[in-house]
């Protein structure tokens, strides 16, 4: 018999797994100064996975905290233009520290969504990525690095950042498997909504590659 109707759905705020209604997406850092310093992955692919966890956000109605470093000080410019038209209405919160878990506001608002399962993704990895996902572990939440929409000084910074991370109880991911934990089931109702981004992001992804 063909098999055209989705599973029953389980528990979106219970489920073990991502799901749009238990985790929030945060993004830390996605500033001209930091990327001028990331050599462990091509900047374009950076953005690229980054604008694709915006849209995903976005499609499916997950709550997003986005922060910056150092712009009210005078030091740094805000987030790059093609994450912060990704994230339509999405207010910046700045800092003067590079642990965004010791910034008050940052906290406020990731525990004002309730939501113990952070999606996060930041440059650098080894600072701004690790410094808040060894909190946050350490308080009890679920921390899912998106690895391949981050980047460090170095190959090696990056990748040591990921073990300590990893040994602490950190859980990577990547953009698009995000895209396919949060959506479950191509017969759902709301499956076009990966769909979209994912026609809108290969094509970019094969463009990057054929660069390479």
């Amino acid at each position: 018999m063909p098999k055209t109707q989705p599973e029953p759905i389980r528990d979106p705020k219970a489920d073990r797994l991502l799901t749009p209604e238990n985790c929030v997406l945060v993004l830390i850092d996605y500033q001209p100064e930091q990327y001028s310093t990331v050599t462990s992955s091509p900047h374009e692919e950076i953005t690229l996975n980054v604008v694709a966890l915006c849209k995903l956000a976005q499609a499916y109605k997950i709550p997003v905290v986005l922060s910056t470093v150092a712009v009210d000080m005078g030091v740094n410019e805000g987030t790059i233009p093609a994450i912060r038209e990704a994230l339509p209405g999405v207010q910046e919160i700045d800092r003067t520290g590079v642990n965004a878990w010791e910034d008050e506001d940052f906290r406020r608002a990731v525990e004002g969504t309730g939501r113990r399962k952070v999606v996060i993704a930041a440059l650098w990895t080894e600072v701004c990525l690790a410094f808040p996902t060894l909190d946050m572990l350490a308080e009890g939440y679920e921390v899912y690095p998106v690895a391949d929409a981050v980047g460090g000084i170095s190959p090696v910074a990056h990748a040591r950042a990921f073990d300590r991370m990893i040994a602490a109880g950190a859980r990577p991911i990547t953009a698009i498997s995000f895209g396919c934990e949060i959506m479950r089931n191509w017969a759902r109702g709301d499956a076009d909504n990966l769909r979209h981004v994912m026609r809108w992001y290969f094509p970019q992804h094969r463009k990057l590659h054929r660069k390479g």
